[in-house]
């Protein structure tokens, strides 16, 4: 795919991306793909596979309170528990705003610690990881800590389209919206009405601006990074797409992403 080389316009000394199709297979890939990239908040998809597998493997419930009063596991991952970005202050009532909040993903992870009697770090390796193969992913901050390659990253975006790790049914409840309605302000492109999100996966919906493309369906499910980084997956397109580069979030990637992937979508339909 010819689209995938636009990220050589990009002003950054180094950028990977690849699209990756519902069976696994990279249908154009472009830039080292070994290349380690602080992966940012993108690290939040990780971390949210591994609380849903914890899940499915009866060590906590959804609907299990977690997080400020009134807050459960469900209002964390949907950042609708009220919690401050970065403090664990209470700024809204659960299930009142949507708040972006990294606090609310640390705790999510103690969460899982303290039901399951295991590190959250040993969790996400034995439980998503592993069994995917992403031998050079390294973990931090449940919030923001990971750091991986575009080829690891390829595994992934392949199990979020044809899930192994969970049961298809877990996978379309967390891409679906959760709490619809809320509104809240999207890092990077302002106040959204409403500003939808799954269970830890951004929905595109009808968001304007956004960091998606104007090709992108409404399904489009991912997230982005402040390490200039991001990983989307539309299921209308049947294709996912992975982006990691070497320069922070700002005005270059507000304009260029869409555009990127606009050609990428553009490339696939033509």
């Amino acid at each position: 795919m010819e689209s995938v080389r636009t990220i050589e316009q990009w002003p950054v000394d180094h950028a990977a991306a690849v699209v990756v199709a519902a069976d696994g297979s990279v249908l154009g890939a472009h830039g080292d793909l070994d290349r380690v990239f602080a992966l940012a908040s993108v690290t939040k998809l990780l971390t949210a596979v591994a609380v849903l597998v914890a899940v499915e493997e009866g060590a906590l419930a959804l609907a299990d309170e977690a997080g400020p009063p009134g807050a459960t596991v469900r209002h964390l991952l949907a950042h609708a528990s009220g919690l401050d970005f970065a403090q664990r202050t209470v700024r809204a009532a659960p299930g009142a705003r949507r708040i972006y909040s990294n606090a609310g993903f640390e705790v999510l992870a103690e969460t899982v610690e303290q039901r399951s009697g295991i590190r959250f770090v040993d969790y996400v390796r034995e439980a998503v990881l592993a069994p995917l193969g992403m031998t050079t992913t390294t973990l931090g901050s449940p919030a923001a800590g990971a750091a991986s390659t575009a080829a690891d990253l390829v595994r992934f975006v392949a199990e979020l389209q044809r899930p192994t790790l969970l049961d298809p049914s877990t996978i379309a409840t967390a891409t679906d919206v959760a709490f619809p309605g809320l509104s809240g302000v999207l890092p990077g492109f302002g106040r959204q009405a409403p500003n939808d999100w799954g269970l830890g996966f951004e929905i595109r919906g009808g968001k304007q601006p956004h960091w998606t493309g104007s090709l992108s369906s409404p399904r489009t499910f991912g997230h982005f990074g402040q390490a200039g980084t991001f990983a989307w997956v539309d299921p209308a397109a049947g294709v996912g797409c992975i982006a990691l580069a070497d320069r922070d979030f700002g005005p270059w990637a507000a304009q260029a992403w869409p555009v990127f992937t606009d050609a990428v979508l553009a490339e696939l339909h033509s």
